[in-house]
Order: structure tokens, then C-alpha cells, then sequence
């Protein structure tokens, strides 16, 4: 029980927490830092974790309370809005394009609509589930994803048309 299974624990972890911390912040390197920050805090308490149970659930718990509190915020850094160029007649990257509008998209929402939308397809909890990690009803998880949806869907119709005046105007 000492730091070896921590170790462990990390290594055989590290994969999902990434995965996750990346589409919360929506930046790489910023999911560094929050995973990074996860970690450590789950070290001070290491052994109540291991005994309790479920190191990743308390993990996603950590994680999800450090960026809901306006983690970012105090990690801020000067960002440079990437220029996305639209894909030409046939382009076999047209996909990467539609998932890179996407990914701006998200990283336009809002922390609670983000949040959401993380909790509900990335990790597939129900909106009960959701509402006892948030502190909010049900009702207001339902609000808060059709929110994001609707932001979501906005700016991915916005960009096709984009794409497709740019196509025609070639």
C-alpha cells in the first residue's frame, strides 16, 4: 500500500486521465497541468484512496472539482486562436477539419455546459449520475446539454457553409 501501487496506479491510468482532462480544457497542455494537478493531490491521500476503492472514480471526481472551481482560470496563459483553413474539393483531411470546429467549438462553451457534454458522451453518465457530480437537478443537466448542443451545432453549420462558399467560389 505504499508508493509503488500509486505508481501503479499512474501508469495504468495515465492513458484515461489525459483523454479526459483534454476534452475538459480542450488543450493539451492544459490537460498536463490538470491531470497533473489531479495527481498530486490524490498523493497526499493515497492511502485512504487505496483502501476505499476506485482510485480513477476519485481521480475524475478530483479532476472534474478542480476544473469546475475556475481552475483554468488561475492557469491562464496567452492563446493564440489557431487559423483553420477550410479543405479543398476532395480532400481526404476534410474530416480532421469538421473535428477541429468541433474541438473550438467546445472550448467556446462554458465549464458546466463542457462539463456535461464530457460526463454525458465521453464517459456515458446518465443525468442523475451528472447531477450528483455537479451539485445541480436533472432538469438543469438536460438544460445545460441542449445549451451546448445548440452553441455546438451552430458553429459546425456555420463552418460547412463556410466550406462549401469556399468551395464553390475555387
Amino acid at each position: 500500500m505504499g508508493r509503488p501501487d500509486f505508481e501503479q496506479f499512474v501508469g495504468e491510468s495515465l492513458p484515461a486521465l489525459m483523454r479526459h482532462a483534454h476534452a475538459l480544457t480542450g488543450d493539451v497542455h492544459a490537460g498536463e497541468d490538470l491531470v497533473q494537478d489531479t495527481l498530486v493531490r490524490m498523493a497526499d491521500v493515497w492511502r485512504r484512496i487505496d483502501r476505499e476503492g476506485n482510485p480513477l472514480g476519485f481521480a475524475r471526481t478530483v479532476m472534474l472539482r478542480l476544473y469546475l472551481r475556475g481552475w483554468h482560470a488561475r492557469r491562464r496563459r496567452p492563446t493564440m486562436q489557431p487559423l483553420v483553413e477550410t479543405a479543398a474539393a476532395g480532400d481526404a483531411y476534410e474530416t480532421v477539419d469538421v473535428r477541429e470546429s468541433l474541438r473550438l467549438g467546445l472550448a467556446q462553451l462554458p465549464r458546466l455546459q463542457r462539463a456535461v457534454l464530457v460526463l454525458g458522451y465521453l464517459d456515458d453518465l446518465a443525468d442523475e449520475d451528472i447531477s450528483v457530480l455537479l451539485g445541480r437537478r436533472p432538469a438543469t443537466i438536460r438544460s445545460l446539454r441542449a445549451r451546448g448542443l445548440r452553441v455546438l451545432r451552430d458553429r459546425l453549420s456555420a463552418d460547412i457553409t463556410d466550406l462549401e462558399v469556399s468551395r464553390d467560389t475555387h
